[in-house]
Protein backbone atom coordinates (compact mmCIF):
# COMPACT_ATOMS: atom_id res chain seq x y z
CA UNK A 1 0.00 0.00 0.00
CA UNK A 2 1.30 3.45 -0.89
CA UNK A 3 1.00 6.21 1.66
CA UNK A 4 0.34 9.78 0.66
CA UNK A 5 2.53 12.37 2.33
CA UNK A 6 0.94 15.82 2.21
CA UNK A 7 4.25 17.13 3.60
CA UNK A 8 6.17 15.84 0.56
CA UNK A 9 3.66 17.37 -1.82
CA UNK A 10 3.91 20.71 0.01
CA UNK A 11 7.73 20.59 0.05
CA UNK A 12 7.83 19.88 -3.68
CA UNK A 13 5.53 22.81 -4.39
CA UNK A 14 7.87 25.07 -2.42
CA UNK A 15 11.14 23.53 -3.63
CA UNK A 16 13.27 25.97 -5.52
CA UNK A 17 13.66 24.88 -9.11
CA UNK A 18 10.97 22.18 -9.02
CA UNK A 19 8.17 22.73 -11.49
CA UNK A 20 6.68 19.79 -13.30
CA UNK A 21 3.16 21.11 -13.70
CA UNK A 22 3.62 21.61 -17.44
CA UNK A 23 4.34 17.90 -17.97
CA UNK A 24 1.54 16.19 -19.81
CA UNK A 25 3.08 12.69 -19.62
CA UNK A 26 3.83 12.26 -23.31
CA UNK A 27 6.77 9.92 -22.59
CA UNK A 28 9.34 11.70 -24.75
CA UNK A 29 11.71 12.05 -21.79
CA UNK A 30 11.50 8.37 -20.94
CA UNK A 31 12.07 7.30 -24.55
CA UNK A 32 15.22 9.43 -24.83
CA UNK A 33 16.96 8.52 -21.56
CA UNK A 34 20.43 7.16 -22.45
CA UNK A 35 20.33 5.03 -19.30
CA UNK A 36 17.03 3.49 -20.34
CA UNK A 37 15.13 4.41 -17.19
CA UNK A 38 11.49 3.67 -17.74
CA UNK A 39 10.20 5.74 -14.81
CA UNK A 40 12.20 8.95 -14.90
CA UNK A 41 11.19 11.67 -15.04
CA UNK A 42 7.48 11.81 -15.84
CA UNK A 43 6.26 9.22 -13.34
CA UNK A 44 8.71 10.34 -10.67
CA UNK A 45 7.60 13.97 -10.81
CA UNK A 46 3.96 12.93 -10.75
CA UNK A 47 4.57 10.79 -7.65
CA UNK A 48 6.44 13.64 -5.94
CA UNK A 49 3.70 16.17 -6.66
CA UNK A 50 1.08 13.77 -5.29
CA UNK A 51 3.14 13.16 -2.16
CA UNK A 52 3.74 9.46 -2.83
CA UNK A 53 6.86 9.37 -0.71
CA UNK A 54 7.35 5.59 -0.76
CA UNK A 55 7.43 5.60 -4.55
CA UNK A 56 9.87 8.50 -4.64
CA UNK A 57 12.15 6.80 -2.10
CA UNK A 58 12.04 3.57 -4.12
CA UNK A 59 13.64 5.50 -6.98
CA UNK A 60 16.53 7.06 -5.06
CA UNK A 61 19.13 5.04 -7.02
CA UNK A 62 17.75 6.30 -10.33
CA UNK A 63 17.45 9.87 -9.06
CA UNK A 64 21.11 9.95 -8.12
CA UNK A 65 22.39 8.08 -11.16
CA UNK A 66 20.66 10.39 -13.64
CA UNK A 67 23.39 11.86 -15.83
CA UNK A 68 21.73 15.30 -16.01
CA UNK A 69 22.60 15.20 -19.70
CA UNK A 70 19.47 17.20 -20.62
CA UNK A 71 18.61 14.88 -23.52
CA UNK A 72 15.10 14.59 -22.10
CA UNK A 73 14.83 18.30 -21.41
CA UNK A 74 16.04 19.37 -24.84
CA UNK A 75 13.28 17.33 -26.45
CA UNK A 76 10.45 18.02 -24.01
CA UNK A 77 7.53 19.50 -25.97
CA UNK A 78 6.23 21.18 -22.80
CA UNK A 79 9.54 22.80 -21.86
CA UNK A 80 9.71 21.18 -18.41
CA UNK A 81 13.03 21.93 -16.70
CA UNK A 82 13.71 18.28 -15.97
CA UNK A 83 17.29 18.61 -14.74
CA UNK A 84 16.29 21.36 -12.31
CA UNK A 85 13.55 19.08 -11.01
CA UNK A 86 16.00 16.20 -10.55
CA UNK A 87 18.39 18.53 -8.70
CA UNK A 88 15.54 19.67 -6.45
CA UNK A 89 14.64 16.07 -5.67
CA UNK A 90 18.28 15.27 -4.92
CA UNK A 91 18.50 18.22 -2.57
CA UNK A 92 15.30 17.24 -0.78
CA UNK A 93 16.43 13.62 -0.43
CA UNK A 94 19.85 14.68 0.83
CA UNK A 95 18.17 16.72 3.58
CA UNK A 96 15.24 14.46 4.45
CA UNK A 97 16.74 10.99 4.00
CA UNK A 98 20.48 11.42 4.49
CA UNK A 99 20.43 14.40 6.89
CA UNK A 100 22.76 16.49 4.73
CA UNK A 101 22.44 20.23 4.31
Amino acid sequence: MTRVSPELAARMKKAEGFDANACFHCGTCTALCPLGYKILPRKLFHDAMLGLEDRVRANIPQIFSCLLCRMCEANCPSGVHITDNIRSLRSLINRQVFGLK
